[in-house]
């Protein structure tokens, strides 16, 4: 088997969301940072491919942008970091199976959507302005133009934008608990990955790299920022918890519970 079944796949997403929400504040802030670093960094590789692009390509370019942005979740979930996307799916998940409470789940949330903000606007400023990788063109216009179309859509645009990308984002995190190999963990984080970001649906912690990075270049405000960011992370939660996680655990519901009495009874035998 090159991977693991949904029931300890799902036993797998409670078990994570349960150590998520016991790790110290300082583990929190650095590895939220580095998740907002980490996804940002793949969101600067897709501008510095696609912003030199003729409009030949149409929509072609989408696709390649979107190949390349998944580094960003790789190495979140690879090499190590907290995304509040996927801290979206996990720790609800273990909510509902009444191993985390409320309040240790809206602490979690907190502290890595600040820390995400952190990170994503460390690249966008001292990446993206300072040294110009987003400043200068043809980036630039690629910058205004990425950030000047998120921020017009209206309120249930982006919120149901971001519904569907935190489906896919929550479904290739899924497919990393059940990838026995790297390459196999790879596959199934780039394949969900890709298809957002190639739709155009609309990520916050994306969205606090790539609009931050128009205002440093003198484009946009914060209250547009503000206000993209309420209505997308919104979505997230929704795509995250009811169409991810709500649906998974009303089919998988009580698998640790079964998992632990099958084990008692095969001792005591």
């Amino acid at each position: 088997m090159i991977m693991y079944s949904p029931e300890k796949t799902y036993r797998m997403v409670v078990k994570t969301g349960y150590k998520k929400v016991k790790k110290t504040l300082s583990e929190k802030l650095i590895l939220g940072f580095m998740g907002g670093l980490f996804i940002s960094l793949g969101y600067l590789l897709d501008i510095r491919v696609i912003a030199g692009l003729s409009d030949q390509w149409g929509t072609f370019s989408n696709f390649i942008g979107g190949a390349v942005f998944p580094v960003g979740l790789i190495c979140i979930l690879l090499v190590g970091g907290e995304l509040i996307t996927s801290n979206m799916l996990v720790i609800p998940v273990a909510l509902f199976e009444k191993r985390v409470n409320f309040l240790q789940l809206m602490n979690n949330w907190f502290c890595i959507t600040l820390s995400n903000l952190a990170g994503a606007l460390f690249v966008a400023y001292f990446f993206g302005h300072v040294v110009g990788l987003t400043d200068t063109e043809p980036f630039l216009s690629k910058t205004i133009h990425i950030a000047e179309v998120k921020v017009g859509d209206s309120f249930w645009v982006a919120f149901i934008s971001g519904i569907g990308c935190n489906i896919f984002v929550c479904v290739a995190v899924w497919l990393c608990f059940s990838a026995k190999s790297f390459s196999g963990k790879v596959l199934g984080i780039w394949l969900p990955i890709m298809s957002f970001v190639s739709i155009g649906f609309q990520h916050v912690v994306a969205n606090m790299f790539i609009i931050p990075a128009a205002i440093f270049a003198g484009y946009l405000t914060w209250m547009d920022f503000l206000m993209n960011f309420i209505s997308v992370f919104l979505g997230n939660v929704v795509g995250g918890i009811i169409f991810i996680g709500l649906a998974y655990n009303s089919v998988q519901k009580g698998t640790n519970n079964k998992a632990e009495k099958k084990c008692t009874k095969t001792i005591s035998r």
